[in-house]
């Protein structure tokens, strides 16, 4: 019992003040990105405004410059490097996928249905809404990142032989070409039919179709067996 009494008396103990400033600071920053996060989903990712922030968490506008002395464009940047976080935990278990084409069709998807549910945050990292906002080099290296990783995955499955692009293109090439369809379908969705789930409306539903068409041009082709003389 007496461990037990220890245990709860130290779990007890008070935050130092710098610790206690340094929490507090880490809910204020996130209340600030939440609510910047709410205002880009209702009115658009351009949209946003400072004072409109500061309004709804009941704070003077100059207040936050003391957790973003960038201003809106920090604030921009921070919800980039979180938006791209997000989609690369959601990304990153694809690569089991054993089948090339099963991966394909799961990248399509997870990329739509990140856009459907985080529109304000999709807008932010794959798309140019905001005149005059560049991502951090710290940011910047999130998305490198997660471009890399798709990359590294194709060139993989190219050694491995699962599919057979023409043998012009690298496998850069053939990455930017899968995510150009990607993109492609998931914006005219999002422009379109936002309301509708994935698999739905005249662009969300052309995911399998998608998948085929490059199933049909790059699956590995059968051997024909040699000729034998007689």
């Amino acid at each position: 019992m007496a461990v037990t009494r220890t245990a709860k008396a130290a779990s007890a103990q008070p935050f130092s003040p710098v610790e206690r400033r340094r929490r507090n600071r880490e809910e204020m920053t996130g209340a600030i990105l939440a609510t910047a996060q709410a205002i880009m989903r209702e009115e658009g990712a351009a949209a946003l405004n400072l004072n409109e922030v500061a309004r709804r968490l009941g704070l003077k506008t100059p207040s936050l410059y003391e957790y973003f002395p960038g201003g809106k464009l920090q604030v921009y940047d921070a919800l980039f490097r979180r938006g791209m976080q997000l989609y690369t935990e959601r990304a990153a278990p694809l690569r089991e996928r054993a089948d090339w084409t099963d991966y394909l069709r799961a990248q399509m998807e997870t990329y739509l249905q990140f856009a459907r549910d985080f529109p304000e945050l999709y807008q932010i990292c794959f798309e140019r809404p905001v005149p005059g906002f560049v991502p951090s080099d710290e940011s910047l290296q999130v998305s490198l990142a997660a471009y890399q990783s798709a990359v590294a995955e194709v060139t993989r499955r190219l050694a491995a032989g699962e599919l057979q692009p023409p043998p012009d293109l690298t496998p850069q090439q053939v990455t930017d070409l899968a995510i150009g369809m990607m993109h492609g379908l998931t914006s005219q969705h999002m422009a379109n039919e936002p309301h509708l789930p994935l698999g739905q409306g005249r662009y969300g539903s052309l995911i399998p179709a998608a998948v085929y068409l490059f199933a049909q041009a790059w699956s590995p082709k059968p051997q024909r067996p040699e000729p034998v003389e007689k």
